[in-house]
């Protein structure tokens, strides 16, 4: 149990990566840009991958009717996501402090990463419901209005992992290195959960 408590404490400790690193990547390509435009989405708020990547985003979606990207402050989502992200990292390095201690079983160890699973489905919801808004949600008084060829109007929703080819635009988006140290980070959990039931099946057997 005090290997399976070891990565327990650990294994939280990787989702502090969210604090530095981004958490998904948009790239934007086209003939027209030899440098590719992108956007790194942190958990407290939107950078551009080069210097003024967010301003040259927005004014190519100010033709076609696109919002602008919200600031930090005009989303509940990065006021919010920092805060569950600490909590989350205080409790499961706390479950694995006590579970060294014996005073709690593996199966808190598993409830953690259920939890966190759920959660981070729901921050997936949650991103995606964002992206068809910001995409689909045009001025009806754009300079460019783009149907389709059966007549409807063109929304222009990046994908929510994958590419897809929208205009002249090469669009990806990908994980960042903060959603690998996550991924990371509960894999090391999922583990505590196995060796710690394990564990408890050996000392069965035994008794």
């Amino acid at each position: 149990m005090k290997k399976a408590s070891i990565l327990m404490i650990v294994g939280p400790l990787f989702l502090l990566g969210l604090y530095i690193f981004p958490l998904w990547n948009i790239m934007l390509g086209a003939p027209q840009y030899p440098d590719p435009l992108g956007m790194d989405i942190y958990i407290n708020g939107l950078k551009g991958v080069n210097e003024f990547d967010i301003q040259n985003i927005d004014g190519l979606n100010h033709y076609i009717g696109m919002q602008t990207l919200p600031k930090a402050d005009e989303m509940w989502e990065f006021g919010a996501f920092p805060i569950v992200i600490g909590v989350m990292v205080t409790l499961g390095s706390l479950i694995g402090i006590l579970g060294y201690l014996n005073k709690l079983s593996y199966k808190w160890f598993l409830g953690w990463f259920l939890t966190m699973s759920v959660l981070g489905v729901l921050g997936m919801y949650d991103f995606n419901e964002w992206l068809i808004d910001y995409g689909t949600n045009l001025d009806p008084n754009a300079i460019m209005k783009l149907t389709n060829t059966d007549g409807s109007p063109m929304t222009y929703k990046p994908p929510l992992l994958g590419h897809v080819k929208m205009l002249n635009f090469d669009v990806t988006s990908l994980p960042a290195s903060g959603a690998w140290l996550m991924f990371a980070g509960m894999m090391l959990t999922l583990l505590a959960a196995f060796l710690g039931w394990k564990n408890q099946k050996t000392v069965k057997s035994i008794s």
